[in-house]
Formats: structure tokens, sequence, C-alpha cells
């Protein structure tokens, strides 16, 4: 399954287990050998990876590719551990629900779960999930001389941090930015913007519906990770402050301007039906060739060139978010990560740890994305190193020009851990502000009143 190359000590250890093995036949032998090279990178590391062999846990992830693949090789993890799992698909909808319900009652269901960042104000507040360092500074557990913990990507662990203590760790992430056709901006001479304003100039300037191609789009369609995925990016952008004076602040002159423009350019630039659009809709769109730009996450580059679907192959390019009047630019820090559910008995928090340390290591991040057997390689991996990885940058670069200049630019420089209000009270928050939103886009309300209403509404959720 990988390309991993047998060190001295593996033959050596290999060696050992022919000999033990020599009389289960020739078959048995060539699967252990093959086996023990296999996990020969984890064995490396200073921890007795079977201290709690013959727990069984499970494990909450939503149906994507970039999970299909880690289940792919969970009997790489059982043969390593001794460590059962058992993984539950859920959509994501419906996974922050079932998960805030498990922890809730403390039947301890789910030992982790794909987790939204968001939430771990709300956890660590409840003290739901467990603090990582605990686990992270037991030398039994980890040797973080071999995990590297710093070489995860900042930004989605400041994401998944309160106070300074990391919640969950980063499995597979994304960055908003800018994606567009470059035949068809070249063909007008327009380079991608640089800013909120000249991206309005550009999707005016390729905007022809009567060509059936439109000039922009971003997602519409109400919800916490539907249009409040991209709405704070602006508002941030054009100087907002959540945490205003030390209120949760929505409304107000910085938030009128944000979401006038995002108004403004899904009015004009963008398919009527975009206003209930999510992310699927709009790269499917644009891989159909009538949406000239849009700004999202950059795993969606694997939809817009899909080949059995797409007509724009070989005609897209990537730049960073454009900056707001505030001179920032301000991406999304999403990522999925893994936290352990604190109601679980000791072993099982230590199997759980274990699943975690295996799958957001480097070794598992390369094999389930570049190395990865499989037709889908992920673009979302937790790693600084695996992003500069020759063989990942030229699998990467596949996806079009500049992709992965503008991912890594993104990550660097553009995020902004208070991209939304990281409070314990998020998830009525992120619906809120959604409907207000929403509400605004379909001239139900004035901009003005429609922020107004939702702070009205927010500051009882605020006082508890």
């Amino acid at each position: 399954m990988t390309s991993f190359k047998p060190t001295r000590r593996t033959l050596l250890k290999t060696g050992t287990a022919a000999a033990a093995l020599a009389t289960f036949g020739p078959g048995i032998l060539r699967h252990a050998s093959a086996q023990d090279a296999d996990l020969a990178p984890y064995k490396s590391a200073q921890i007795d990876w079977q201290q709690v062999s013959g727990e069984t846990i499970t494990v909450a992830v939503i149906p994507a590719s970039y999970f299909e693949n880690l289940i792919t090789l969970a009997p790489q993890f059982k043969a390593l551990t001794g460590i059962d799992v058992r993984f539950e698909k859920i959509p994501p909808a419906q996974i922050r629900q079932k998960s805030v319900i498990d922890l809730t009652s403390k039947t301890g269901t789910y030992a982790t779960h794909a987790a939204d960042p968001m939430y771990y104000a709300l956890y660590a507040a409840n003290k739901w999930v467990e603090p990582l360092d605990t686990y992270l500074n037991d030398k039994a557990l980890t040797d973080q001389a071999w995990f590297k913990l710093d070489d995860i990507i900042p930004a989605w662990r400041s994401a998944n941090g309160i106070d300074g203590k990391l919640y969950g760790m980063p499995y597979d992430g994304e960055v908003t930015i800018q994606v567009y056709r470059k035949d068809l901006y070249d063909a007008k001479g327009l380079k991608p913007a640089d800013t909120l304003e000249a991206y309005m100039s550009n999707a005016a300037a390729l905007n022809t519906p009567n060509d059936r191609v439109w000039g922009a789009a971003l997602r519409g369609v109400a919800g916490a990770g539907q249009n409040m995925y991209i709405y704070p990016s602006i508002f941030r952008e054009f100087g907002g402050d959540w945490m205003k004076g030390g209120k949760l602040t929505v409304n107000g002159p910085e938030a009128e301007a944000a979401l006038a423009w995002y108004v403004d350019i899904m009015k004009k630039y963008a398919p009527t039906a975009a206003a209930n659009w999510n992310w699927p809709d709009i790269a499917d769109a644009f891989s159909q060739g009538t949406v000239a730009s849009y700004i999202d996450a950059h795993s969606s580059a694997s939809v817009i060139n899909n080949p059995e679907k797409s007509k724009v192959i070989g005609k897209v390019a990537y730049a960073r978010w454009p900056k707001g009047p505030s001179g920032k630019r301000t991406t999304s820090i999403w990522n999925w990560g893994f936290p352990i559910n604190s109601a679980l008995p000791e072993k099982k928090r230590k199997a759980t740890w274990l699943f975690i340390q295996w799958a957001a290591s480097a070794e598992t991040q390369a094999r389930t994305s570049y190395r990865f057997a499989g037709p889908t390689k992920r673009s979302g991996v937790n790693r600084t190193s695996v992003w500069k990885d020759a063989d990942y940058i030229k699998l990467m670069n596949g996806f079009g020009e500049n992709f992965v200049e503008a991912t890594m630019g993104a990550l660097q420089d553009d995020t902004d851990v208070d991209w939304r209000p990281r409070v314990p009270q998020w998830p009525a928050i992120g619906d809120t502000m959604a409907t207000a939103i929403q509400s605004a886009l379909s001239g139900q309300a004035t901009i003005k009143a429609a922020l107004d209403d939702a702070q009205r509404r927010i500051e009882p959720m605020m006082r508890g």
C-alpha cells in the first residue's frame, strides 16, 4: 500500500519474526514480514502502542473521502495497537447534534468525533472533552520527538484551542481562497482580485447571463456553516470586531458595510438560485462553466477537476482571499479535529488518544493523501511538512495554476483565529446570524433592520 523502504532495524525485526514463524509456512511468513515493515515508521516512536490492546472505541465521522481514506487504513491501526475501531458515518448536518447529545448525556457512545472547531468553547466550558496537553505530555503515551506537534498547521491548532489549551487534534482542514476561470479573465485582460472592490469589478466585467455565464457566486443558503461560512470573513475584512468593548456585537457600521457588499454581489452577479446554494452547488456550476469565479474552501478544487463531470479542467487558477477595506485578508480556519470524550473510562481515553495520535501523525497523513492507493487523494492534510513534500506539491498542482501557493499563503498569512466569535453560545448565535443574512439577501428586511434584529436576539443568549 505504501512506498515504505525497510531500514536495517526493520530488516532485523522481520528477521526475528521470520525465525519465530517459520513453522507456519511461507504464506503466513510473507504476510507477517510485509505487515511489520508497513508498521515500522510507527514503531520507531518510543511508546508502547499495545498498552491498551483489546479495547474497542467508536469514532463518528462524516461521509467524506478524507475520512474514507482513514477508514481504509484502520486495519493497520488494529495491527499496531490491538485496538478495534468502529466508525459511524453521520452527515455533517447531524454530527454536531448527535455528538452534543452524547457528550451531554455522558454515555460515552463516541470516543471521539469529527468536531467543528467552533464547538470547542462549548465543550471546554462544560468539561465534556479532555485537554490534550495531558496526553501530549505523558511520555508513556506520546513520543513528542516522533509526533512533532509543531508541524501541524498552527492556525488549525489555534482554532482547536481555548485559553491556550488544545482540545481537538486537527485531522483535515481547509482555507477559503479565490477560484477563477483563467481563460475568461485572460480574454478580458483581468487579473485575480487583490481587493473586495476589484473582485466586484471583475464580477461585473464577466457577468453575461445571456451567455449563461455569471460573474461570481458565494454561499447563499442559511446556516452556521453555510452563509455564515463566508460572511464572517467579509465582516472581519471590513473591520468588524465580534467582541467590541467586550460585548458580542453583530450590528453597526462595519457589519452593515460588510453585509451590503455580500448582498450586492449576490444580487447583481450571481445566479438567482445561488441564494439557496451551498458549496457543492457552486462548485458544480463552476465546473459546468456557468460561473466565472467564486470564493470558497480550497478543497472544492477536487470537484471542479473531476474528469467525469467538469468542463473547465485546464482553465482554472487560484488566488488568495481579496483584501477588505481594513487591509486584511481573512480566510476561514476550518478543520475537522478529534477531541477525547471525558466520559470515557481511563483505558478507553488512552485508546482514543493512541488513535488520534496515529491519525494525525505525519505517516498517516501521507498514507491517506498522496501515498494513498485509492482514487481520491486528500488536499487538506494537517502537516506543514507534507505541504512541502515534492510529491504532494506535484499532485496538488494538478488542480490548476497557483493552487499550492494560494492555499499555503492563505494558511500561513490570512487566517484569523477570531474569524467567528468563539463563545459557548455559538450554535444558537450562528443560526441567528444565518437567518439575518438570508432575510437581507431575500429582501425581507433591510440590511440594518436584519442586523439590529439579530443583535436583539443574541443579547439574551449572552446573558445565559
